[in-house]
Parts: C-alpha cells; structure tokens; sequence
C-alpha cells in the first residue's frame, strides 16, 4: 500500500499497480498520479479501505456523492 511512495513516476500512473495499492492501504491514494486521483473507481476503492483517503482525491470526486458516502461508511469521521 503506503510503498506506491518508492514507486516510478510510472507504476503511480499504473491503474491496477494503484488498485492493488489502495486495496492494502486507502491512503496510499496520495501517492498516485493524479489522472488516478480524479479516476472514481480508484477513489473508491481507496475510500472503502481508509474513509480519511477522500483528502486525497480530487474536488470533484470529494464533492461526489457517492464517494462521500462510502468514506462516511467506513469512518463517519471522515468529513472533518
């Protein structure tokens, strides 16, 4: 998870390399690129692990309606 950190510029642009990334650890979503910060799929699959990974996403993904959902989900404190 948190070691997509050491990773290239290119595995952090990885979709599957960042899923699997997210999956471990939600907040390793602040180390992707950020074509993968904006990807919806990616941000949930990161908020479903770590609620406080929607720090990570972009605006428009943490004004989604959806993701805020499932980041309440796994940690109602999420939002602060």
């Amino acid at each position: 998870g948190r070691d997509l950190r050491f990773a290239s510029k290119e595995l952090r642009g990885d979709k599957e390399v960042v899923l699997q990334a997210v999956r471990a650890s939600g907040s390793a979503l602040g180390y992707a690129s950020g074509i993968l910060q904006a990807d919806k799929d990616v941000v949930l699959e990161a908020v479903r692990e770590n609620g406080f990974a929607l720090e990570f996403a972009t605006g428009a993904l943490r004004a989604d309606k959806d993701v805020v959902l499932e980041a309440v989900r796994e940690d109602g404190f999420s939002l602060q």
